[in-house]
């Protein structure tokens, strides 16, 4: 499905895009996907608001923007959806980003109308819409992922464009929704990150289908009122304070004030609307049809069974998404994909539940969003809300959640990674989200082994043994990577890698991989050597580096200023890495290296010695899915203390004092008591007799 069930919304549609087209291909050339045409009767004049000059600072890329109006009218299986962007071009960043307008649309659900360009200089209104040509281009900007989508974008460049000019334009969307024709959903900003005069948005809608509204993050309500049989909902926000849009913000967070507004409230209008395409096939091009056949006869438990058709989808249909037209919600008929060798989320999902009911296990469809489905019950149903499809097998008490467009994933029923993208909408269930249930990690699933063994004699080698294990979703990952790679770029990354630690080191053996896919663990086995010669250069014996360069170095590290939101820290991570050094002079200590232990994060360190090795362990896992702002000091001083406490230094060319220079052993302790006696005898007995004597 790629991005294909989320289709672009009415702001975007409004909004001028402010960077021109660097990638545009496929020119179409100039015709009449765009007409030029007065806005309808029913579309109100709003008068321009003037700006705020308190906010001048605020103004980005040379642009001040000044009405952003978005008037949204119902008609019979669909509806018309009118825009109006007022902008001040202020300096001379502002020509290069203002003076072009690009409209993107798709043409088999919308027809657009230009309805307006006015350019006001100096208090006069120029009229330029006779003057307007589009070019149209068709621009897949996804096709290197095998997504292409059919969306068209018309590019007009406006001529005689100054600084100071105001910028006025309009344009109308006749939107024709390819399924769930009755559905209508909207979602619009209440807030930007930058200065604007007025954000004016109206929905007119019939008053016997009474709309759904729901804000997030901000609590503006709609002006309503009554026009003949008509409700008409109404918001005016004027200029709203420009909001700080931050980094690594979690999905479930509201990043700005934004209002959703929905025909319906029930998401099972959403699954009923596309569940008649989604119905698992039950026959399959004979060959197909046999490999089915295989897996039931050799593999009796379904648990096996589901495996064993997973990675037959998987593996086996190479993923392209042609999501043009009804292709960006109605998946291809399962014989179709299998014949063609390709489909994409859609096509693939439904092909995998066939198969599984054809194995009898219990699957469906389910569809899922992949950056904000975390949020998905903060929304109101809408088919635009998802841009997955995966699927949901059931068997016995157990739920599994399949992603059909993973490739090469290993592990069986009892482990295997379960994708975990918040909620998912199965299209034949309840008619409810179902929240997927998030990863645990009891053990790394990332383990590095460092042996580094000195040399012995002048002419010697250093040599460095490196074994790599993952696990669980690594494994899957490592395995996709070591299948779209060749070995020789991986070996050449691997050494790039240890070479700028260690001057002169080279590969003593070709790179090993070890992988156990049905244990779902890959090892990967490294080996390097550095001359004695290099080593004793620059002093690198005496300084020499040890890291673990996994652990922790990847956090995110947002700035803290005034910041509000929390910070998100993704997937769990638990991983360890475990150094040794041999053959050395002397016995080393780690005592200088500390825990470092939070709400958020774990680092544990340990080591051992003996007369001539050195061993360290790190263990870093994140304990959470996110730092509340009130931490984020803590938080990232914490980081911080990860990366000082992974990275070391340490001169091993010290050596120990040899034994047969040791120094020579103190006196025994009674044989200087009895030369203390003897001395103080001396001193009580001695010299009274002496002076007696000298008396006499």
């Amino acid at each position: 499905m790629g991005n294909s069930l989320r289709g672009v919304g009415p702001f975007r549609c409004l909004l001028l895009i402010l960077v021109l087209l660097a990638d545009l291909t496929s020119p179409a050339g100039a015709d009449e996907s765009v007409r030029t045409r007065p806005a309808a009767d029913w579309i109100k004049t709003v008068d321009i608001p003037a700006a705020d000059p308190a906010r001048a600072d605020r103004i980005k890329n040379g642009i001040l923007w000044l009405l952003a109006d978005e008037q949204i009218i119902h008609r019979d299986h669909g509806y018309d959806d009118y825009s109006r962007s007022v902008y001040k071009i202020v300096d001379r960043p502002g020509l290069e980003r203002g003076a072009g307008i690009d409209l993107q649309f798709d043409p088999s659900r919308h027809k657009v109308t230009f309805n307006h360009l006015h350019i006001i200089r100096d208090g006069q209104v120029l009229d330029r819409l006779a003057e307007v040509k589009f070019d149209i281009f068709r621009q897949e900007k996804d096709a290197e992922k095998g997504v292409y989508d059919g969306w068209l974008t018309a590019h007009v460049n406006i001529d005689d464009v100054r600084v100071g000019d105001i910028i006025d334009f309009g344009e109308t969307y006749e939107t024709t929704p390819l399924i769930g024709k009755d559905l209508f959903f909207s979602t619009f900003s209440t807030e930007w990150d930058e200065p604007v005069g007025l954000i004016r948005t109206s929905v007119t809608w019939p008053a016997a289908q009474p709309l759904a509204i729901k804000p997030r993050g901000t609590k503006i309500q709609p002006v309503v009122t009554a026009s003949g049989s008509d409700t008409v909902y109404l918001w005016e926000i004027a200029n709203p304070k420009p909001i700080k849009v931050e980094e690594n913000l979690p999905a479930e967070f509201p990043a700005w004030g934004s209002i959703d507004v929905s025909s319906t409230a029930s998401w099972q209008s959403v699954a009923g609307a596309v569940q008649p395409y989604y119905k698992p096939a039950t026959a399959f091009p004979a060959a197909f049809a046999a490999k089915l056949d295989e897996i039931a006869a050799k593999y009796p438990q379904p648990g096996d069974r589901m495996i064993q058709a997973m990675r037959l989808v998987q593996d086996e249909i190479r993923y392209v998404s042609l999501s043009m037209g009804s292709g960006s919600y109605i998946p291809r008929d399962p014989a179709t994909v299998i014949q063609s060798g390709f489909g994409d989320c859609k096509d693939k999902a439904l092909l995998l539940a066939s198969a599984l009911q054809r194995l009898g296990i219990s699957a469906q469809v389910a569809l899922a969003d992949l950056d904000k489905g975390r949020a998905l019950d903060q929304h109101l149903p809408a088919i635009r809300a998802f841009d997955h499809a995966i699927v949901k097998a059931t068997i016995g008490a157990r739920t599994y959640w399949i992603d059909a467009t993973n490739y090469l994933q290993g592990g069986d029923a009892s482990d295997f990674w379960q994708p975990d993208y918040g909620f998912a909408l199965p299209l034949f269930g309840n008619g409810q989200l179902e929240k997927m249930p998030s990863p645990q990690l009891t053990s790394p699933s990332v383990k590095v082994a460092e042996d580094f063994s000195f040399p012995d004699k002048p002419d010697g080698h250093l040599t460095l043994s490196v074994l790599s294990t993952y696990a669980g979703a690594d494994a899957d990952d490592m395995r996709s990577s070591l299948a779209s790679r060749s070995l020789s770029d991986l070996s050449d990354s691997y050494l790039k890698y240890y070479s700028k630690r260690y001057p002169g080191i080279e590969s003593a053996a070709k790179l090993e991989i070890f992988d156990n896919r049905d244990g779902n663990i890959i090892n990967v086995r490294e080996s390097y050597q550095l001359p004695a010669q290099e080593l004793a250069a620059n002093d690198l014996a005496k300084n020499f580096p040890i890291k673990a360069a996994a652990l922790g170095t990847d956090l995110p590290t947002p700035t803290m200023v005034d910041r509000a939101g929390p910070i998100a820290l993704g997937a769990p991570i638990y991983r360890s890495h475990a150094i040794t050094v041999s053959n050395l002079k002397a016995r080393f200590s780690g005592e200088d290296m500390k825990n470092v232990v939070t709400p958020y994060l774990s680092l544990r360190s340990s080591w051992s010695n003996t007369p001539t090795t050195f061993e360290v362990k790190w263990d870093f896992r994140t304990l959470a899915t996110q730092v509340p702002a009130n931490a984020i000091g803590d938080y990232l001083k914490s980081v911080k203390d990860v990366g000082d406490n992974i990275d070391w230094s340490f001169n091993f060319a010290y050596q120990d004092a040899p034994e047969d220079l040791a120094p020579v052993a103190a006196p025994d302790r009674s044989k200087q008591q009895v030369i203390s006696g003897l001395l103080l005898v001396t001193v009580f007995v001695g010299i009274p007799l002496f002076m007696a004597f000298r008396r006499w």
